[in-house]
């Protein structure tokens, strides 16, 4: 699994002119899937994404956490982050999981996140999705469960 993460100010996802998805303070999430993620990546990185300290703490120094600041999760699926561009003007996709696969276990990973005592809003997964925030800081990190 690969994230794209954000720290926002705010954030919201838009579908056919409707907001589905929508928080103040806390991360947007770019989700990709790939062909041999399990739920053992989407634990991992639920885990790694609560506890990463990148707010700051009273001093100005990014040493708390999601869950200190009592922030909330923008969460959407984001299949091109597992494009391959190596070759040719036009991305290749064969990486990402096929939407049957993905979903449940894009599913999941939300799932976890709230099992941690986070809000965790959404996009519509496979929809065309406008998305927009403010980056905070700016603070942006690539996490992924396989090194």
């Amino acid at each position: 699994m690969r994230v794209v993460l954000q720290r926002v100010s705010e954030a919201k996802v838009t579908v056919d002119q409707e907001v589905v998805g929508q928080i103040n303070r806390g991360f947007m999430l770019l989700v990709g899937i790939t062909h041999e993620d399990t739920q053992k990546d989407a634990d991992y990185l639920a885990d790694k994404i609560a506890g990463l300290r990148v707010f700051e703490d009273e001093a100005g120094k990014m040493n708390e956490s999601i869950m200190d600041v009592g922030g909330a999760i923008l969460s959407v699926s984001q299949f091109t982050l597992y494009g391959d561009t190596r070759k040719g003007k036009r991305p290749n996709f064969m990486a990402a999981a096929r939407p049957d696969v993905a979903e449940p276990l894009y599913e999941y990973f939300n799932e976890q996140l709230r099992s941690k005592g986070l809000t965790v809003e959404t996009g519509k997964f496979g929809s065309m999705m406008d998305v927009a925030l403010n980056n905070d800081g700016p603070v942006t990190l690539i996490l992924e469960s396989k090194v």
